[in-house]
């Protein structure tokens, strides 16, 4: 396993390895790794002839109150971790490589990133936009791999990429979860026993309505109706936003339509801001 930090170096060894008609997968994310990124870097693995995995905290997608500061920074950890799933090239950029003094060009999605998290998020989508295009363009992939715990940002990436004609396919992965059902994520080191306990419900709510619908059930407003009452037994829990929207235009049901239907929960846990959904 080889890291690279200069944008220029990982440039070149891109175009030599597409020069040599290599497959190459790419699996982007913020560090702080985990088995959900791992199973990303397995699927990769199967389908690419090169993978290159990056590991970069984008701050221009984190709000002025978030958690930027103690999202967590693992990176020797994560490094052998890659190295253990035998990744091939892990690039390592910093902030003013990615983002020099007189950085001025941003790139927003106008529709699908303005419901859901995009709401109480205004600049996150922004953020994830501009880095994922950027990293893109460095590491010129085939394909690029994310997981569909975060559902929006995953239909956000694919409109983008297909807006603006990025040579580039959009796979996404299925949710990896905890024993106990947590979707995984580096958010959870922040939480105690208590809280971990608490958020679970999330996913137990998401089961229930899931149960509702296989048995019939096709009002939207009952689901959504099930999960708040549901979640609000927990004192841990707010809610943010409970939805059920088309699984890739993310837009409202008002009725629910087998296979299309994606459930989605935000919510806080205490101050740790957490997201789940499943599609039905």
């Amino acid at each position: 396993m080889q890291t690279i930090e200069s944008i220029n170096e990982m440039q070149s060894l891109a175009i030599n390895l597409r020069s040599e008609k290599k497959l190459i997968g790419f699996v982007p994310t913020l560090g702080g790794l985990h088995e959900g990124h791992l199973s990303l870097v397995d699927y990769a693995k199967k389908k690419a002839d090169v993978v290159v995995t990056s590991i970069y905290l984008n701050p221009e997608q984190f709000g002025p109150n978030e958690d930027f500061d103690r999202y967590p920074r693992t990176l020797e950890n994560d490094l052998r971790q890659l190295e253990e799933h035998k990744v091939d090239f892990v690039f390592i950029p910093d902030t003013n490589s990615i983002y020099p003094d007189d950085y001025s060009t941003y790139l927003v999605e106008e529709k699908l990133s303005a419901g859901l998290c995009g709401i109480s998020r205004p600049v996150y989508f922004r953020g994830v936009v501009t880095v994922v295009a950027i990293l893109l363009n460095i590491v010129r992939p085939d394909f690029a791999v994310f997981g569909q715990k975060d559902a929006q940002q995953c239909a956000v990436i694919k409109k983008f990429v297909r807006d603006l004609r990025f040579p580039v396919e959009i796979d996404v992965c299925p949710t990896v979860r905890e024993k106990d059902g947590l979707a995984m994520s580096s958010r959870n080191a922040y939480m105690d026993d208590v809280q971990r306990k608490e958020a679970c419900a999330l996913y137990q709510s998401l089961q229930k309505a899931e149960k509702f619908i296989r048995g019939g059930e096709k009002s939207v407003n009952r689901i959504i109706e099930e999960i708040t009452d549901y979640l609000s037994a927990f004192s841990c829990l707010r809610l943010i936003y409970v939805l059920v929207v088309h699984r890739d235009l993310l837009e409202p049901l008002e009725e629910i339509a087998p296979g299309q239907s994606l459930v989605a929960i935000s919510a806080w846990c205490d101050d740790i801001r957490l997201i789940d959904n499943i599609v039905i």
